[in-house]
């Protein structure tokens, strides 16, 4: 997958290896070294029940956990009535409903009773569109945790009207990808109104994947049909190109430290940061051990390192922004995408139910949420740098 040689940095992320010109800047995220308990009250479930379709999958499993923590009512949902009840003894007490994406009939009766849906079920090419129309009907609102390109396109393209017309609140991507550096991204651009370029760099550690990831992997190739994507001058586009995806050398913070990336590697972030920001450039990397873990064809899935279920991966989530000649920086970091994909997504159900939002509809976290608020209410599971704004150094 990793080309076979390092193309030359470009002046901008060459600029952002650079420690100097550095100052604290006008960021939003500027706030986030306040503690959050001076910020807010902790508003939790109060016993308020959320369904989970694919409650028993890998990243379902962590928002169950998360939503019993945080006070909720978690319901199962899925169409494996085997795992659902396996999934129901290790957490008694908790209903579970069988309900499959065919069936409309079944979604609506699984969502009975419920507040909110989170859907961690994919491909999600084959279930966001169906468990939406499910969440209309029944007037909840719905949030996912998909990375797949393709399908959050689609979200926004045929549900904004309906979910606005409704008044229901639909959040696409709510997880690692395409949730977290949307939120980071939108946290640095702070009083600017538009800027030029965003770039989103993923260190990994590595990434076993999940089986849910390598399926809804082959659904994304399958629908592209061998063509790449990427997000330039202003709209998505899909493109050809028999070359291999070209490398950069990125300056990650430590202890991350510089690393090979792949240009081009890209992800969901460029459909959640342009619904609502004015970049016309919007790039995404991606560590090339990880990409080579990802391509791997015996990668192994996850696997538990500590109580909470969490693997050994670590991630670094680097964000630069620049308007003009000015660049601003936000370092996000953490242990294990799956895991921390589910406080992201079970805080933006108890910001939606409390009324903690800026809009309704569609729309991707950096939009409907208080983005450095949001940062700061996950800080029990990732790591933010203060942000920083710099001068965008000149080549001789």
């Amino acid at each position: 997958m990793a080309a076979s040689a390092t193309v030359a940095m470009s002046e901008i992320v060459w600029g952002m290896a650079l420690r100097t010109l550095v100052r604290v800047g006008r960021c939003r995220e500027d706030l986030l070294s306040r503690s959050f308990a001076e910020q807010e009250e902790l508003q939790m479930g109060s016993g308020q029940t959320v369904a989970v379709f694919g409650a028993y999958g890998h990243t379902g499993r962590f928002v169950v956990t998360e939503l019993r923590d945080r006070g909720f009512v978690p319901l199962l949902v899925g169409r494996d009535v085997g795992r659902l009840q396996a999934l129901a003894a290790s957490h008694p007490g908790l209903e579970f409903r069988v309900a499959s994406v065919d069936d409309p009939a079944s979604l609506d009766q699984a969502l009975k009773g419920a507040v909110a849906v989170i859907n961690c079920a994919g491909p999600f090419a084959s279930t966001a569109a169906p468990v939406i129309e499910a969440a209309l009907r029944t007037g909840v609102p719905y949030v996912d945790v998909a990375a797949e390109i393709e399908a959050n396109l689609d979200t926004f393209t045929h549900f904004t009207d309906r979910a606005q017309a409704a008044g229901v609140a639909v959040v696409p991507a709510m997880a690692f990808f395409g949730g977290l550096g949307d939120l980071l991204v939108t946290t640095a651009m702070g009083d600017w109104t538009a800027a030029d370029e965003a770039h989103v760099a993923y260190g990994l550690s590595g990434w076993h994947p999940t089986a849910g990831t390598l399926a809804s992997g082959t659904v994304s190739r399958e629908r592209r049909a061998g063509r790449r994507v990427r997000y330039t001058g202003g709209r998505l586009e899909y493109y050809v190109d028999e070359c291999d995806l070209p490398t950069v050398e990125w300056d990650f913070p430590a202890p991350m430290g510089r690393r090979i990336v792949l240009g081009g590697f890209t992800m969901a972030d460029v459909v959640t940061v342009p619904s609502h920001l004015p970049i016309p450039e919007v790039r995404t990397y991606m560590t090339t051990d990880a990409a080579e873990d990802l391509a791997a064809p015996d990668a192994p899935a996850p696997a538990a390192v500590d109580e909470f279920g969490r693997s050994a991966q670590t991630f670094t989530v680097d964000v630069v922004v620049r308007a003009g000649d000015t660049q601003r920086r936000v370092v996000a970091s953490g242990q294990d995408i799956y895991a921390v994909s589910a406080p992201l997504a079970v805080e933006a159900v108890r910001r939606i139910l409390g009324g903690r939002t800026r809009t309704s509809g569609v729309a991707s976290a950096g939009e409907i949420f208080d983005a450095p608020d949001f940062l700061r209410a996950l800080s029990a599971h990732i790591a933010l740098e203060p942000c920083h704004e710099s001068r965008v150094p000149r080549l001789a």
